[in-house]
């Protein structure tokens, strides 16, 4: 397995087909270095890595999925929400003062219930396809990381290391939305970056063919990857509303994507030729398909009498007032029709049910502590049992990450910085563009309720992260140089390199078994579980 990770490859004698990023072809013309797509010269390594990991994550996903059998934490509200999208299309809202989330996460949570267990007579059933979800996430994590960094073996790495994070495994193993929502923005993420290979392969075709783009670029085609990274923004924000902060963080992103591809391509004005070539399609692919696939979810909704808020546009007209800067502006949303402005209304009323929700919970965290895990979540715990053979037994489902792989974040966010600054490596400033979206959203109100698993969307990025820094630590395969000396200084500083990530993975592996049963449930001796608990606020 390669271990190539500089994104700026050696100008070779292939490059990649227009239609086919993977596929070389014979160039006419050179090709500049950053526009050349990566070819896997051994796929089927790929392939197994996928097999293995799938292995894996389905172990530590689906073993004792159905324990407890019981609703645990939230589930108190989306297993029995999602059965009633099952019969009435949308939530009645019998048990609940209101409706705080949109509908994908409990649509997929009622397919499970009704596809695999009985009503909520079954935690195993509504659990099924949050553990899907978990174990699809490890999947495309890992492809992500194959194709940035141009290595199966870091393809491997970044897939291990998801597939042993407490938070992402708990999250997988209970029917909550934030597993959804970790699965959608990542493979929203992982299609704009097939779409930036797709358009790098198409330049580098023409270049090859001796086209001069330095006036402009030719319409350059279909970009199907960028349409389906809209489609997934669009399920993403269906899921949870915080989504969109992602959407708009990788709006950017593939802006000065596109924008750099051009650069490398000659052309003298690329800024013009992304808003030319470029953002007219993006509208529709990338803003128009998202709210397209967000309004789709609703369609229960739209056509049911009794969802929550479904009328209120009869009884409330389109004309309104603006306020702002001192000025008052008549406004009219008449050209909005009526069931999009109930449902825009509904939406509105929930974020302000969110801005306003700050009782204490006894499990609350900030969003600075969360990066140290300084208070996970109590998901289930029980102390009764004596079936350990002791005086006291202990079960608990603790909501936490893996702390040996948790406690390097900060540390690999710092130097994913200053890797930037001094490489202008594109990889780092998309882990920071991902960690700004879904991190810095929480700060406009402290005062607000918030918990450790609001990370969830941010820890397949902040993984890449992590492995990009493995990668640089180990370093490419030294090429012998003829000068003892030098030879002999490269091949230590790579032994030094794999000392390093095999002790790395080696811990994280360690520590990931020893949390095992507090991820799980498994039953512990009262002593033992406390052991377990190496700072006191994780009691």
């Amino acid at each position: 397995m390669t271990a190539t990770l500089p994104d700026q490859m050696p100008s070779g004698p292939t490059v990649a087909d227009p239609n086919s990023p993977d596929e070389p072809i014979r160039p006419n013309h050179p090709v500049p270095a950053a526009l050349q797509p990566w070819h896997d010269p051994r796929p089927w390594i790929g392939w197994l890595v996928v097999v293995g990991l799938g292995i894996l994550a389905g172990f530590t996903r689906f073993w004792g999925l159905g324990f407890p059998n019981e609703k645990i934490f939230d589930e108190a509200y989306y297993p029995v929400e999602a059965q009633e999208i099952m019969r009435f299309g949308y939530e009645d809202n019998r048990g609940y003062m209101f409706i705080v989330h949109p509908p994908l996460g409990k649509w997929l949570i009622g397919w499970s219930t009704d596809l695999f267990g009985n009503g909520l007579d079954s935690a195993f059933g509504w659990r099924v396809f949050p553990a899907v979800a978990g174990c699809l996430t490890v999947i495309v994590l890992a492809r992500i990381a194959r194709r940035l960094f141009r290595s199966n073996l870091f393809g491997a790495i970044a897939g291990l290391l998801i597939a042993l994070d407490g938070l992402s495994l708990v999250l997988a193993r209970t029917a909550l939305l934030d597993v959804f929502l970790e699965f959608f923005v990542l493979a929203a993420f992982g299609a704009l970056v097939l779409d930036r290979d797709q358009l790098r392969g198409r330049l580098a075709g023409l270049i090859a063919d001796g086209a001069d783009l330095s006036g402009g670029v030719p319409t350059l085609g279909p970009r199907p990857w960028r349409l389906a990274a809209g489609v997934l923004f669009g399920l993403a924000s269906a899921v949870k509303w915080t989504a969109p902060f992602f959407w708009v963080g990788f709006l950017l992103l593939a802006f000065f994507w596109d924008r750099g591809a051009l650069k490398a391509a000659g052309v003298r004005r690329p800024t013009r030729a992304v808003f030319r070539r470029s953002t007219p399609y993006a509208v529709g692919s990338l803003v128009l398909a998202p709210i397209g696939a967000y309004l789709m979810t609703y369609l229960g909704w739209f056509v049911g009498e009794n969802g929550w808020g479904r009328h209120w546009a009869d009884t409330h007209g389109p004309s309104t007032t603006i306020h702002a800067f001192g000025l008052s502006v008549p406004w009219t949303w008449a050209w909005v029709p009526d069931p999009i402005r109930a449902l825009g209304s509904w939406s509105l009323q929930a974020y302000r049910f969110h801005e306003g929700l700050d009782s204490g919970h006894a499990y609350q965290s900030n969003p600075w502590n969360w990066l140290i895990l300084g208070r996970p979540v109590d998901f289930y715990y029980s102390g009764d049992s004596k079936a350990c053979g002791a005086a006291s037994c202990s079960r608990e489902v603790l909501l936490i990450g893996t702390p040996l792989l948790w406690w390097a974040f900060i540390p690999a966010l710092l130097w994913l910085a200053w890797h930037y600054v001094t490489t202008r490596d594109w990889r780092a400033a998309a882990v920071w563009v991902a960690f700004a979206a879904g991190w810095l959203v929480w700060f406009h109100d402290l005062k607000r309720t918030m918990f450790l698993f609001y990370m969830a969307p941010l820890v397949p990025f902040i993984i890449l992260g992590l492995t990009l820094a493995l990668g640089v630590m180990l370093g490419g395969r030294p090429e012998r140089t003829g000068d003892p000396a030098v030879d002999h200084r490269n091949a230590r500083r790579r032994r030094w390199g794999e000392a390093g990530v095999s002790a790395y993975l080696g811990l994280v592996i360690a520590d990931f078994a020893w949390m095992w049963p507090i991820f799980t449930g498994g039953l512990l001796t009262y002593d033992t579980w406390h052991a377990h608990m190496w700072l006191p606020s994780w009691v």
